[in-house]
């Protein structure tokens, strides 16, 4: 007997073993132009966005987030994304969470930020701070970066999302679990990364691009497309153009 084909279809949804087939290429609704970790480097940044408005004009720019730290530019980096025309969208980084966390409670988060890069963040905007500073230095030196934060760049900071979709793009700082839909995903895999998310592919048809992972090259690779070339120690930063019918194109600026 025959099983009817409503039947057969609701048996290979519930099935464990029914898997969606991953499109062998990203299709966003619109040409997007994801850019990689900036880390302080406005010089890269304002040549990379010109060389972007030269080749698509109209692309969305999505930039993935880890704006400050390490790079002697933050405080430069922040205020051009804040006025930067057109349609873009900029995403949380684990490094402007470190710096959020820092104002919020410096003595307990600030090691962590100040090693990573959070000095010279602190030092665009005028403050110094030594590597071994005490409790006291590290308690006024928040002050005087709540300060700077106050008013809109704090609420700015603030309300950068986690993650974006167009299409079956999907672009995040970093990768989350690939056995979860991303409405189900901790907050703290978008910005520090999965440890599945470089070895397991999704099952459900989307693409990720990401940055959070500095790679000599970027890679168009398992349904991942990888963005941060190290501008901050490299001198190179890099942005990925992807087209609605799957063409994806690398674009650079060096220092």
């Amino acid at each position: 007997m025959s099983v009817p084909n409503t039947l057969k279809n609701l048996l290979t949804r519930l099935s464990p073993r029914a898997k969606l087939v991953q499109s062998d290429r990203p299709c966003p609704d619109t040409t997007v132009a994801v850019v990689g970790d900036i880390h302080g480097r406005a010089d890269l940044l304002v040549g990379l966005v010109d060389k972007i408005d030269a080749l698509a004009p109209h692309a969305v720019k999505v930039f993935v987030g880890d704006y400050v730290d390490r790079g002697p530019s933050s405080r430069e980096v922040l205020e051009y994304l804040q006025g930067l025309p057109g349609e873009v969208v900029c995403l949380l980084g684990n490094h402007e969470a470190m710096m959020l966390g820092f104002v919020e409670s410096p003595i307990e988060n600030g090691a962590r930020w100040l090693r990573n890069g959070g000095l010279a963040t602190l030092a665009s905007y005028g403050i110094r701070l030594g590597e071994n500073a005490s409790h006291g230095e590290i308690a006024s030196a928040r002050d005087s970066l709540a300060l700077e934060l106050q008013g809109a760049t704090m609420r700015w900071l603030k309300a950068r999302p986690l993650w974006w979709k167009s299409g079956n793009l999907l672009v995040s700082h970093a990768g989350a679990d690939p056995r979860l839909p991303i409405s189900g995903q901790a907050d703290g895999n978008f910005l520090w990364g999965h440890k599945r998310f470089l070895r397991d592919p999704r099952e459900d048809g989307l693409w990720v691009a990401h940055g959070h992972w500095a790679r000599e090259r970027p890679a168009v690779r398992d349904a991942r497309i990888s963005v941060d070339t190290g501008a901050w120690k490299t001198g190179r930063l890099t942005a990925a153009l992807i087209e609605p019918a799957g063409k994806v194109r690398f674009v650079h600026h060096r220092a």
